[in-house]
C-alpha cells in the first residue's frame, strides 16, 4: 500500500508546481542533497531551506527557510511563547485522541519513514516523503505521503510546493482543534508586535482583522537590519475548505486552520482508506507584499485550473 501511494506521488501530475512562462523568471540554480536527518536545498550554491525529519521529532519540518536576500532565517525553528511552533510544518490534535502538533512525543508523532529525490538539481528540485501518524507502542493511524517541489524563479522569490496526501488507516475522527494543519512561525524580528506586517488576501491586516477569516492566502513580512522580506502561504483552490478560515497572531504564526471552524462543531471524519490531498504554496520573497505581488503570484499558482503545468 505504501509503496503504492509512493509511486502516485513520484509519477502523479504536478499541480502548478513551476511558475507559468508569461510570469518574468530568471530561475536559479537549485539544487537538493540527503544527509543525516534532513534534505538540504540550495540555491545558487547558498542555503536555502532544510526538510529535517529526525525521528525524535514531533513532526518533520522546514528549518531555516532563508530570505533571498538577507540570507537569515524568515522562521524561528522555536520561540516564545508556544515553542513547539516549528518554522515551517504540517500536523494535527485531537487525531483519534492523540496530538499530533504539540511537544511530548508520548501523545503522537508524524514519523519519517524514508524520503527519495527525484529531481537533485536544476531549475527545480523535487523529493518525497512517507510517514506514518502514531503514538508509542501502538500501530499507525494515518499514512502520510508528500510530494515537495522546491523552485527559484528569480534571485527575490523561492518556491515551495507543498502537497500532502493523508490515508487513513483505520477510521478517523478529529474533534475540533485551533491546532490543525499547516502553519508556519516568523522570527520575532518580522512579527507585528515588532513592526511587521500580517496582511490576507482582501487587505485586512493583523490578528484583530485576520483571526478567522476566510481568504486565500496570507503574508507576514517585514523589515530587519535593513532588508525587507516575508513569507506568504497561498491554498490551492481544489483544497477542502477552501478559503479556509484563518488562525493568525501578532507575535508570528499564522495558518489556516479548518479544524477550528468545523461545520455545527461536529467531529471531522475520515473513513479508513478515504483520501485527503492537500496543496499550498509557500512563497519566500523580497519586499513587501506589493513589491512581490503576492496576489498576482496567487493568480498564477490557480491559472489553468491547476492543470499540469512543467519546466520543459
Amino acid at each position: 500500500m505504501r509503496l503504492a501511494v509512493v509511486c502516485l506521488l513520484v509519477f502523479g501530475c504536478d499541480i502548478a508546481t513551476t511558475p507559468r512562462r508569461d510570469v518574468q523568471t530568471d530561475f536559479q540554480q537549485v539544487s537538493a542533497k540527503l544527509e543525516k536527518n534532513k534534505v538540504a536545498i540550495t540555491v545558487a550554491g547558498k542555503l536555502f531551506t532544510c526538510y529535517k525529519f529526525a525521528p525524535s521529532q514531533k513532526y518533520p519540518y522546514f528549518w531555516p527557510v532563508n530570505g533571498p536576500l538577507s540570507g537569515l532565517s524568515i522562521t524561528t525553528e522555536s520561540s516564545q511563547p508556544y515553542p513547539h511552533h516549528h518554522s515551517l510544518f504540517f500536523g494535527c490534535d485531537r487525531v483519534n485522541g492523540g496530538n499530533f502538533w504539540q511537544e511530548e512525543n508520548k501523545y503522537g508523532q508524524i514519523i519519517s519513514q524514508g524520503q527519495k529525490i527525484i529531481e537533485t538539481k536544476g531549475s527545480r528540485v523535487v523529493f518525497t516523503d512517507v510517514c506514518f501518524w502514531q503514538q508509542p507502542e501502538s500501530k499507525p493511524i494515518i499514512l502520510d505521503t508528500r510530494r515537495i517541489v522546491i523552485t527559484a524563479p528569480n534571485e527575490n522569490l523561492r518556491f515551495i510546493d507543498f502537497e500532502i496526501n493523508l490515508q487513513p488507516l483505520t477510521d478517523i475522527q478529529i474533534q475540533k482543534t485551533n491546532h490543525s494543519l499547516f502553519a508556519a512561525r516568523v522570527v520575532p524580528e518580522l512579527s507585528v508586535q515588532s513592526g511587521g506586517t500580517l496582511v490576507n488576501a482582501e487587505g485586512k491586516t493583523g490578528e484583530k482583522e485576520t483571526w478567522g477569516v476566510a481568504s486565500p492566502w496570507c503574508d507576514y513580512y517585514g523589515t530587519r537590519k535593513g532588508v525587507t522580506e516575508g513569507i506568504s502561504i497561498l491554498q490551492h483552490p481544489h483544497n477542502r475548505w477552501f478559503p479556509s478560515k484563518w488562525f493568525t497572531r501578532d507575535y508570528g504564526f499564522f495558518s489556516p486552520t479548518p479544524m477550528n471552524w468545523l461545520e455545527d462543531n461536529q467531529p471531522f471524519k475520515l473513513a479508513k482508506g478515504e483520501m485527503l490531498t492537500l496543496r499550498y504554496r509557500v512563497v519566500i520573497h523580497a519586499g513587501d507584499v506589493q513589491t512581490a505581488d503576492i496576489d498576482g503570484l496567487f493568480k498564477q499558482y490557480t491559472s489553468d485550473e491547476g492543470r499540469v503545468i512543467t519546466a520543459n
